[in-house]
Parts: structure tokens; C-alpha cells; sequence
């Protein structure tokens, strides 16, 4: 498995790649690697001839007040999980090779869908995002890029941006990845205590008892978000940040689920901020 810490290398391997005809499979990835991140490069091993990881604390979709300094850095135990699944290359700048002096270009999604969800908790997130992701593409040529429907926001974004910049890579949602717990495997995850960790299955818990309702024919979106935001409240150590219903992937405001719908939740445990969702009915990956 190759390293490349600059973007002239990173660079001259995909062009290398390109002449060969090859096709890129690009995995984005802020490190901590867990089981969810390495399903998406399983996913990209069985779409692609090549696999490359991109490994980077991104500083630009960060707030002033998150956790960037204290977000969880694992490069060396990263590399082995992503070896043992058989990724070519990974991708590890520093900083300052991505956003050198006098960096001042960025990609916004200044829609509706960027205003809602972790959107409106996180204003300048989406922004940080579009704006790496794009690097990332440009820097890999890649074809394919794997993305968690845990960021079920993030897969919309990014692939409203890459159509409206008519940017050639497909983009793939890959079903979330739990524990046999419930709780969705994030980088996060690890800020957890014990206690904290077993008040966190209030999420997943609280999504399958609306998931029980629908099926069993609940449709009215204020009553299916009622039975979360009720599940979550009686966790005295959960807090919540939002709990909405819309449709997918358009992201609309919906008063019946009759198409398909993101349940999406954002929640407190201690100082640790978690996300969740489920789609109920049918979509498209």
C-alpha cells in the first residue's frame, strides 16, 4: 500500500493510473478508522480497480467551537486496518498542503439542503466539505467515491454539487454500519464513557421503534418524529439537537411519508455530539 503525503504525488500516481485506464474508487475519510469506513472501501474494492483512501482531519469544516485539536488521530493503526482490506493508496497531507498560504477558494451549496439538519447546527460545515471533497476528486481523478449513509446529509450535498459542477465521479451511499449493540460505529464514538456509550443506544433504539410504527402503518410524519423525541428524552443523559423527517433525497418537508423519507437525529451524550437516521421506504442507493 502506497503513502502519499503531497498533491504533486498523489497527483502522478492517479495520472500513472489513468493512462492504464483504470478506475479510482476515491474513500474520504478523517481517520479513526472503524468497521463502517472500512465497508466503504470494501464497496470501492468490488466497483474498482483501484482503491485510494484519503486520511485528513479536514480544518475547514470545523466550527471554533468543535473538535478539531481533539479529534481522534490514528494514522499508523489506520494504515494496517486499510491494508488488511486491501486499499492501494492512501492519501495523508498535512494542512498546510491542502490550504497553503494564501488559500481562499471554497465551494458552497448555498441551497435549502445545506440550511436544515446538521446544516443549521454547523453553518460553515457543508462549505468545508464541498470544498475538500472537490480537492479530493481533483486530486485522485477518481471515478467512484464511496460515502455512509450515516452522513445521509453529506451524500446529498455532495452529490447536488458534483452535478452542478459536472464533475465526472459517481457517488455511492453505502448502508450504515452498527454494533451489535445498535449504535452507529463512529469516529466519535470513541469520546464515549462507559455510561455514556450504553445511554447512546437511546439513538438507534428510538429510530427502530418509529421504523416498528411506519411498518406497521404509521405514515404521519409529526407523530413518527413524536415517538423519537420521546424515546430520546427519557435518557436522562441524551440531549437533543433535532430530530426531523424529509423526504429523500430532495430534503423536503414532508406531512405523510408516502415516498421515500430520511428520519434524521442529532444528539448530545455528555459533550459528545452523535448522528443517526433511518430511510423509511424504498431508495435508491
Amino acid at each position: 500500500m502506497k503513502i502519499f503525503t503531497t498533491v504533486a504525488d498523489m497527483q502522478a500516481f492517479s495520472a500513472a493510473l489513468k493512462k492504464e485506464g483504470k478506475c479510482i474508487g476515491l474513500v474520504p475519510t478523517m481517520g479513526a478508522l472503524h468497521e463502517g469506513h472500512l465497508t466503504l472501501m470494501r464497496a470501492a474494492k468490488e466497483k474498482c480497480d483501484v482503491v485510494i483512501a484519503s486520511v485528513f482531519v479536514n480544518p475547514t469544516q470545523f466550527g471554533p467551537n468543535e473538535d478539531f485539536d481533539a479529534y481522534p488521530r490514528r494514522f499508523e493503526e489506520d494504515c494496517r486496518k486499510l491494508e488488511s482490506v486491501g486499499v492501494d493508496a492512501v492519501f495523508h497531507p498535512e494542512p498546510a498542503e491542502m490550504y497553503p498560504e494564501g488559500y481562499c477558494t471554497y465551494v458552497n451549496v448555498d441551497g435549502d439542503i445545506t440550511h436544515k439538519l446538521c446544516g443549521a447546527q454547523r453553518p460553515i460545515h457543508f462549505r468545508g466539505v464541498a470544498t475538500v471533497v472537490t480537492k479530493l476528486m481533483n486530486i485522485t481523478r477518481a471515478d467512484e467515491a464511496f460515502f455512509g449513509q450515516k452522513d445521509a446529509q453529506q451524500v446529498v450535498v455532495v452529490r447536488r454539487f458534483v452535478d452542478d459542477l459536472n464533475i465526472p465521479v459517481h457517488i455511492n451511499m453505502v448502508p450504515i454500519v452498527r454494533e451489535d449493540s445498535g449504535l452507529a460505529r463512529s469516529s466519535r464514538n470513541a469520546y464515549l464513557s462507559p455510561a455514556e456509550k450504553e445511554a447512546a443506544l437511546v439513538l438507534s433504539r428510538s429510530l427502530r421503534k418509529a421504523k416498528a410504527a411506519y411498518d406497521g402503518g404509521e405514515t404521519n410524519a409529526e407523530a413518527l418524529k413524536a415517538i423519537v423525541t420521546e424515546e430520546i428524552q427519557s435518557e436522562p443523559m441524551a440531549v437533543i439537537d433535532y430530530v426531523d423527517l424529509f423526504s429523500f433525497p430532495a430534503l423536503l418537508p414532508v406531512e405523510t411519508v408516502n415516498e421515500p423519507c430520511l428520519l434524521a437525529i442529532a444528539v448530545r451524550i455528555g459533550k459528545t455530539r452523535l448522528i443517526d437516521n433511518i430511510i423509511l421506504g424504498d431508495a435508491a442507493k
